[in-house]
């Protein structure tokens, strides 16, 4: 079975004729808008959610949102390359060392356990090290500032403050903690 060579841009390359899973990023908020575009093409494309609460400073309410913002995956074949890249609300491929990254099917599967599941997931855009001073930037222990000692789970950590010089166990998200 001959491969198709597609050259994207200089030196970024999407080798394929078989169809598989890409992640694609899309432009901010847009993953919904992107979504519905690329079904309208009849494209296979899956959108993560989660259900959230959250409150507005008039209304508290129940809703789906992306689980990994700016993110969508289709399942194409490199023919199908240029009707991604032209839907609206799509920004690019995800690359990894200058090819397009493909996802394999089972993690995509695993994905839709998880939430199938709904299980209490949350997607950190960062990596904290034990060690690293942190600072809480939301929640009821919003501005406080210390340094991550141990993750119990990503609801409960251990954050020793060091103006107190003690070690606190804190029952806040990981969500609402960034490096310092």
């Amino acid at each position: 079975m001959p491969l198709n060579i597609i050259i994207l841009k200089k030196d970024i390359k999407m080798i394929s004729n078989t169809y598989q899973w890409y992640p694609i990023h899309t432009k901010p908020r847009a993953e919904k808008k992107a979504f519905l575009a690329l079904e309208r093409k009849n494209i296979t494309t899956y959108l993560p959610l989660k259900t959230t609460y959250k409150q507005w400073s008039d209304r508290k309410k129940w809703i789906k949102e992306p689980l990994i913002q700016s993110y969508l995956f289709v399942y194409i074949s490199a023919s199908e390359y240029m009707e991604v890249l032209n839907t609206n609300g799509i920004s690019n491929f995800i690359l990894f060392s200058k090819k397009i990254a493909t996802i394999p099917i089972k993690q995509i599967e695993d994905l839709k356990l998880l939430l199938a599941n709904e299980a209490d997931l949350e997607v950190l855009n960062f990596k904290i090290d034990i060690g690293q001073k942190v600072i809480i930037y939301a929640g009821p222990f919003k501005g406080i500032t210390a340094e991550l000692v141990s993750l119990k789970s990503r609801k409960n950590i251990v954050l020793r403050l060091q103006s107190l010089g003690c070690s606190i166990n804190i029952k806040t998200s990981m969500a609402f903690i960034k490096p310092y």
